[in-house]
């Protein structure tokens, strides 16, 4: 039987690990995050919710309309005046005709601001309407 012999000069061999597994992994799992994530929409105002005790979680809205205290109306972060309300969402529900709206109004806000608000969504045909609360 042979006998392996091993000499101080002889160089040791380095084992080194193999990272191209680890990095698909690690780009695997990044696509699937990106993929499964559901992103937030707001309404592009910072505004003061009210409370309310019967306040339900509204799976998904495909508009956020966002009423400041001074009366401001804003949609996807843009500022949009009354009169184009009606005509705004008009043109939302010809494009998803059961599309749901989420009016989501500072609590020091008019509440006069927030019916007529509601009223031009009305009018466009939008039967799907919201109005956001914190639950208490």
């Amino acid at each position: 039987m042979k006998s392996i012999r091993y000499t101080r000069g002889a160089r040791a061999r380095r084992s080194e690990i193999n990272m191209t597994p680890l990095i698909d992994m690690v780009f695997i799992l990044l696509i699937f995050f990106i993929v499964t994530t559901s992103f937030v929409r707001e309404s592009g105002v910072d505004v003061e919710r009210p409370s309310a005790q019967t306040a339900e979680t509204k799976e998904k809205a495909n508009v956020i309309l966002g009423l400041t205290a001074e009366g401001q109306i804003f949609v996807e972060g843009r500022p949009l005046d009354i009169r184009s309300v009606r005509a705004y969402m008009e043109r939302f529900l010809a494009e998803t005709p059961e599309g749901s709206v989420v009016i989501v109004a500072d609590k020091q806000s008019m509440t006069g601001a927030a019916v007529q608000v509601l009223d031009q969504c009305r009018l466009a045909g939008v039967r799907n309407i919201s109005i956001a609360a914190r639950k208490q």
